[in-house]
This record gives C-alpha cells, sequence and structure tokens, in this order.
C-alpha cells in the first residue's frame, strides 16, 4: 500500500528555494572579500598546492552527488548542491586568475576581481571576446585545465542534474495522469 506523500509547507517550499540563492550568495560575497592576495607568484608552491587540492576536492563532490543522481538517492538535496558546486568552481577559477594576473605576462587585461569573474564566466561559456587573453604559457594551461574541467565534471552534474528534473516532472505528470483510487474516493455511487 501507497503512503501518501503530503504537501510541503509554504515554509518548507520557500526554505528550499532560498538556500541555494543564499549559498550563491554566500560565494559571490566570499569571492569578493576574502584575502586573496596572499595567493600569487610571491607564493607559487601554496598557490598551486590550494588550487590543486581545491578543484580534486570540488571533483569528488561534484561526482558524489551525480552517483547520488544516478542511483536515485532521496538523501539531501543534490540539485542544489550541484549548482553550488558550480558556483564554486567558477570562484576557484577566477581566484586563480585573479592569483595568475599579479605576475606580468600572464593574463593580458585581467586586473579586477571582476575581471577575473567576468573572464572565468567567458570561459566557461566558451564565447572567447578576446578582450582578456592569457598569453602566457601557464596561463593557457589554467585555461585548458578550466575547459577540461567544464567539459568532465561541470558536465556531468549540468547533465546529471538535468536528468533528475526530468525523471521529477515525468513522476508528478504520471500522477497527475493516474486515475483516482476507487477506495480513496468514498463511497461508490449509486
Amino acid at each position: 500500500m501507497e503512503t501518501p506523500q503530503r504537501e510541503p509547507s509554504d515554509a518548507r517550499v520557500l526554505l528550499r528555494l532560498l538556500t541555494p540563492v543564499a549559498g550563491f550568495v554566500l560565494l559571490i560575497v566570499g569571492y569578493f572579500t576574502l584575502p586573496l592576495d596572499r595567493f600569487g607568484p610571491h607564493r607559487p608552491v601554496l598557490s598551486w598546492t590550494c588550487f590543486g587540492l581545491a578543484l580534486a576536492v570540488l571533483a569528488g563532490l561534484l561526482l558524489a552527488q551525480v552517483r547520488d543522481v544516478l542511483m536515485a538517492s532521496e538523501r539531501g538535496r543534490p540539485a542544489a548542491v550541484i549548482m553550488l558546486l558550480i558556483t564554486l568552481s567558477l570562484v576557484i577559477f577566477a581566484s586563480a586568475y585573479l592569483a595568475m594576473s599579479r605576475a606580468p605576462g600572464q593574463l593580458s587585461g585581467l586586473h579586477t576581481r571582476v575581471d577575473a569573474l567576468y573572464f572565468t564566466l567567458v570561459t566557461t561559456a566558451t564565447i572567447g571576446y578576446g578582450d582578456i587573453v592569457a598569453t602566457s604559457q601557464t596561463a593557457r594551461v589554467v585555461v585548458i585545465v578550466q575547459i577540461f574541467y567544464n567539459f568532465v565534471f561541470l558536465t556531468a552534474g549540468a547533465s546529471a542534474l538535468s536528468s533528475r528534473l526530468r525523471g521529477q516532472v515525468g513522476t508528478r505528470g504520471r500522477a497527475a495522469a493516474a486515475p483516482e483510487r476507487p477506495d480513496a474516493a468514498g463511497p461508490p455511487p449509486d
């Protein structure tokens, strides 16, 4: 016998919508306020180690969420988590470009945090306006890493998210189209 699903309250729905928005805002505020000047050419070992570790942890978290979606796990909220992890990847790459831009000849046209975030978004979207250019071999390698990272991890996350949403829409559509059970509708007609 199926257990009827209860409708979430308005407060719960609002909380489910606001949590990812708050996470997104927190990531962006953190990007613009954290002291990223500790990274850069004056501390290359620290900078590259943190960048590599951040990408590895992020990849692991994304793959765990993708696994949960593909295994139809009901724990957590993978859609919100995947969106936050994608945003975090943008912040990580923007931070790396900002740190690299402190060395002359790395990135032409990148001077501010907004420039770094803009360049990351333009690279992620594969637009490439050409106003900011990776001019050194090191900067080009990081761009290649970002493109590869986008193809593998962000595409997997977005595909899993899309699959989950299609499944939820299909389930709700089938539930809405299903005829009511006679025992749930009350007494039979005369």
